[in-house]
């Protein structure tokens, strides 16, 4: 559920994640003074407010911690984009030359980098692997392996070159692993029956003025919600509006293909 609100537009994910829910929360107050009487409920006032503020205190240190969670993850996918851009840039240089073991290197990589850029990332914004991205990747190995038979360069350079290739996989690696999803199923379940727990137990409270109640609560409803909505936007970085983009990839290709 929570991929499937990420992949939708901005506005319909405020609508589903936020808006309703808050014109929901905002009839909750409404329906229950209609069944029960305002004496009832505002005798019950302090001690609600004091258990209301412990379950309002627990539940901000949960949200602010999926939060931090999310966007600390979300920030190691765009490291990872430009650590494999800057390894794959590396890669570029060391194999400058034009011995044909060179050329099939930088021929091998440009082919990883165009397959990554044009399969790879739409499929990660489904929680897949890029077809024929691995193969890809094998062949820049398997060139790398010919140049180093060849004996055209130094060992010190066949060295960085292997190990920017290493680089190069990892980084694909931790990027497929962060397409899947960053908060647990167990948490999304917590944060939501949290959520509506936090908002429903605003119902109970009683004041004269019923709308501002009423108004409280729905402000109250905007502020949990629209944190659940910033964890579902960031929670998937490959899906959706809010995604992390192959542009280090791009420039990188870009550049060397001018070359």
């Amino acid at each position: 559920m929570s991929h499937f609100l990420a992949s939708r537009p901005l506005w319909a994910s405020l609508l589903i994640v936020v808006v309703l829910p808050t014109l929901v929360a905002m009839c909750g107050p409404v329906l229950i003074r209609r069944r029960i009487a305002l004496e009832r409920l505002t005798v019950n006032n302090e001690v609600a407010g004091f258990k209301f503020a412990a379950v309002a205190v627990l539940y901000a240190v949960l949200v602010g911690f999926a939060i931090i969670m999310s966007w600390e993850r979300f920030a190691d996918g765009e490291a990872a984009v430009a650590q494999e851009a800057g390894a794959a840039a590396t890669v570029y240089r060391l194999a400058a030359g034009a011995d044909p073991e060179a050329i099939g290197i930088r021929r091998a990589l440009d082919n990883y980098l165009g397959l990554a850029i044009e399969r790879e990332w739409p499929q990660m914004a489904v929680e897949k692997e890029g077809v024929g991205v691995t193969q890809a990747l094998d062949k820049v190995y398997a060139a790398v392996l010919r140049f180093a038979q060849s004996g055209s360069r130094p060992n010190g350079v066949l060295v960085d070159i292997l190990g920017q290739v290493d680089v190069l996989t990892q980084a694909r690696r931790n990027l497929l692993h962060l397409a899947v999803g960053i908060i647990p199923g167990m948490m999304w379940i917590v944060l939501v029956v949290g959520g509506i727990l936090t908002v429903a137990f605003t119902f109970f409270f009683g004041t004269e003025n019923l709308r501002a109640q009423v108004l409280m609560t729905g402000i109250l409803s905007l502020v949990v919600f629209m944190s659940l909505w910033v964890i579902i936007s960031i929670d998937y970085p490959f899906t959706g509006p809010v995604h992390i983009g192959n542009e280090p990839l791009r420039v990188v290709l870009q550049e060397f293909a001018e070359r």
